[in-house]
């Protein structure tokens, strides 16, 4: 049985990151344009299996920062790009003109340097922005519940005027 392969250094490990969110967000200049977009955009153009793909690729980057001990505040955040990138990228043609645009790997290779950098602010500032998602949450969730129960109640009202 071959000896266990030592993890590769850090700073290796940031490089490889930085080439594959490369490659993925802004390997190829639109011609005539500055615009760059990446393998992930090309692949999500495949309906149904390019945007599955695409996040998948995109989850490695996040597995690779949880593997360098980035916090669990900054792993949300990159999630949430993933996420985002994903659930939008679904959206047949904007969703793709969407994910050339929001590079969720760059954003989330960005946010591992920063880390590495400077690990108190990187922290704050995605604590932040957790403590900010889940209060976008809340209120949409507010909002829906708001939303039914006028619906409940109209529908109360008429039928009991039928």
């Amino acid at each position: 049985m071959p000896a266990p392969r030592p993890d590769p250094p850090p700073h290796d490990t940031r490089t490889r990151l930085a080439r594959l969110a490369w490659l993925l967000d802004n390997s190829i200049r639109i011609p005539g344009t500055d615009f760059r977009i990446g393998l992930d955009a090309i692949i999500g153009l495949i309906p149904g299996l390019g945007d599955f793909a695409g996040a998948l690729l995109s989850s490695y980057i996040v597995g690779q920062a949880w593997r360098m001990g980035v916090p669990k505040s900054t792993l949300v955040r990159m999630g949430f790009n993933v996420l985002v990138e994903g659930v939008v990228g679904a959206v047949p043609l904007f969703g793709d003109i969407f994910d050339a645009a929001w590079k969720a790997n760059h954003r989330n290779v960005q946010l591992l340097h920063a880390h590495l950098e400077n690990p108190r602010r990187a922290v704050r500032a995605s604590r932040s922005f957790v403590v900010l998602l889940l209060a976008a949450l809340l209120l949409l969730l507010l909002g829906i519940g708001l939303a039914a129960y006028g619906l409940m109640r109209g529908l109360m009202a008429l039928g009991a005027s039928v």
